[in-house]
């Protein structure tokens, strides 16, 4: 991932918690596919009406307030928001660890200043054209179609993860010689570690 361009959900709610992106009932699976289509059940039966409108359907991108994904742990939050196609959530804060758990699934959580929210809102909620939205990683800016610049925060590894497509599974696999050569040391030096003896 280096750019995600496109519509973005205008939600602006603070404190979004895993309860109002997926609820416990879509809990019984550990499967990552079809979450969607219980994703902010809770915010819609609520009124907030962005997530059934046919405008922002399959956008991949969300603005939200301040600490985005409290609450429990779940990473079926995380699948609910990547099953709908969301690709980046951008936020003044997130929950620590809704955020490790949308990097482990490839989803960008952008930490924008609080002075952002408003004015991507109000792009957001534009139609066409003049609603999207375009994260550049590379730059690590939320850029609007009238030429508006506005940083994002992210850690730089995860950074580098995203850009490479890494995922932690990958990055162990690529120390594959490293893990070989430690393992033979081991079985020399310390054989009873190593089940040899």
């Amino acid at each position: 991932m280096t750019v995600v361009e496109g519509r973005a959900y205008p939600l602006g709610l603070a404190n979004v918690d895993t309860d109002q992106i997926i609820g416990s009932d879509w809990l019984k699976t550990i499967s990552k596919v079809g979450l969607g289509a219980g994703a902010f059940d809770a915010l819609r039966e609520s009124g907030v009406t962005v997530f059934g409108d046919p405008r922002w359907k399959g956008a991949p991108l969300l603005v939200a307030g301040a600490n985005f994904g409290c609450g429990s742990s779940r990473e079926h939050a995380a699948w609910a928001i990547a099953d709908i196609g969301i690709r980046v959530v951008i936020a003044p804060s997130f929950s620590d660890i809704f955020s490790s758990n949308a990097f482990k699934n490839g989803i960008l959580t952008a930490f924008v200043d609080e002075a952002a929210i408003a004015p991507l809102m109000a792009v957001a909620q534009n139609d066409g054209a003049a609603g999207t939205l375009k994260a550049d990683l590379i730059e690590q800016v939320i850029e609007t179609p009238d030429g508006q610049r506005w940083p994002f925060r992210i850690d730089s590894f995860r950074r580098a993860c995203l850009i490479d497509g890494l995922d932690e599974i990958a990055l162990t696999r690529g120390e594959d010689d490293a893990i070989s050569a430690h393992e033979a040391r081991v079985a020399t030096a310390e054989p009873w570690l190593a089940g040899a003896v």
